[in-house]
């Protein structure tokens, strides 16, 4: 039985207590001295040129707003007693001028201070916040796309995923790797739609795929299972009132024979490299996407093509084919794949800032591209 693992996990490093009194992002204390130190010397040579104390050093009250923007709550009471002081004394002692004016300065000194601390003790909380939701949704990303790259006992799969929204780790593309019994099976799909009914859609295609390809002997019934899941989604979907969706993908039954399994389900076939040539695969009949197989009278049916040890087998969705540049073509991905001879990890990486590049840094879509090279303890 082929065995799934993850051939190289992310590092994960989680808040320490250390963290707390530095957040991330927060400017390192020496800046802040140097910043307030500076800001002082203008103020002051200002007051030397003009004369007029009260009115210049009041303009350092607003200090505290800015280190309360960027800095720490403990960097924020430094500037903010720092600001006090040179505000405060010198008022104190200006033998001239209104005393209400003066009192009214110290107090907006204090009390812009105080605002100013408890301002960056929020940042700091709410930021802390987004970080805890955001591990909490890469958590639940790892659930539902596994991190890449993977190795089985037939197969190395590594890739890129890059959902559209950068603020949802998980879009409309999908793909799996599943090590069952009668060898490896690797799904890649694209779900019809944009947003979280797409990411639903998504998420009930997945579940169905790590349950039916260890359930199903064969690629095909493992195909009609996938189909079942997304006509199910459907029906529920309609009783809410929310439209039918389809999903193109494209799954591989891969095991210790040369020859590799495919049923292509409306997706973008794959392409093989493999000494210096990049060949289109064939998928032999091109089926309907899952969720419109009521619309056809014809069972999908599997195709076979040579895997030979030492190629790459190269899967994608159409947020790599569909990228276009600023006049309207679209990216040549067989044309940019000639000659390449990356690893695996770096021909995914390097075609996806090829495309980003053509499309002048412009993502138009979900992303999500493989690789996939027989696993190095497989001898064919």
């Amino acid at each position: 039985m082929s065995r799934l693992l993850r051939a190289a996990p992310p590092s994960t490093r989680g808040p320490t207590d250390s963290d707390e009194d530095s957040p991330i992002g927060t400017p390192p204390t020496r800046n802040v001295v140097l910043t307030t130190v500076v800001s002082t010397a203008v103020a002051v040579a200002l007051v030397l040129l003009t004369g007029t104390a009260v009115l210049v050093l009041g303009l350092l009250v607003f200090l505290p707003a800015f280190a309360a923007a960027r800095c720490s709550p403990r960097q924020t009471a430094m500037v903010s007693t720092w600001v006090c002081a040179i505000v405060i004394i010198p008022v104190a002692l200006q033998p001239t001028g209104r005393i209400v004016d003066r009192v009214v300065l110290s107090l907006f000194a204090v009390a812009f201070g105080a605002l100013a601390v408890y301002a960056s003790r929020a940042r700091i909380s709410r930021e802390a916040e987004l970080v805890r939701l955001r591990s909490t949704a890469a958590a639940m990303q790892r659930q539902i796309l596994r991190p890449l790259p993977m190795l089985t006992d037939d197969v190395l799969v590594d890739g890129v995923y890059e959902p559209l929204q950068q603020d949802k780790l998980v879009g409309g593309d999908i793909y799996d790797v599943a090590a069952t019994p009668w060898g490896t099976r690797v799904l890649i799909g694209d779900v019809q739609g944009k947003g979280l009914p797409a990411i639903g859609m998504a998420i009930d295609v997945v579940g169905a795929f790590r349950e039916a390809a260890h359930r199903e002997p064969t690629v095909t019934s493992l195909v009609d299972a996938l189909e079942g899941a997304v006509v199910r989604h459907n029906d529920d979907a309609l009783g809410r009132g929310e439209p039918e969706r389809f999903v193109t993908a494209l799954v591989l039954g891969v095991d210790g024979a040369v020859d590799t399994q495919v049923v292509s389900c409306g997706h973008i076939p794959p392409y093989l490299l493999h000494a210096g040539d990049v060949t289109a695969v064939g998928v032999g009949t091109e089926h309907v996407p899952l969720g419109l197989a009521k619309l056809v009278d014809e069972p999908r049916t599997v195709a076979w093509f040579a895997f030979p040890a030492g190629a790459t087998l190269l899967l994608c969705t159409d947020g790599l084919t569909e990228a276009r540049s600023p006049d309207g073509a679209f990216y040549p991905l067989e044309a940019r794949l000639s000659g390449r001879t990356d690893t695996a990890d770096r021909l995914t990486s390097s075609l996806v800032d090829d495309a980003r590049s053509f499309a002048a840094g412009v993502q138009q879509d979900d992303l999500a591209v493989l690789a996939v090279r027989r696993s190095p303890h497989r001898a064919l």
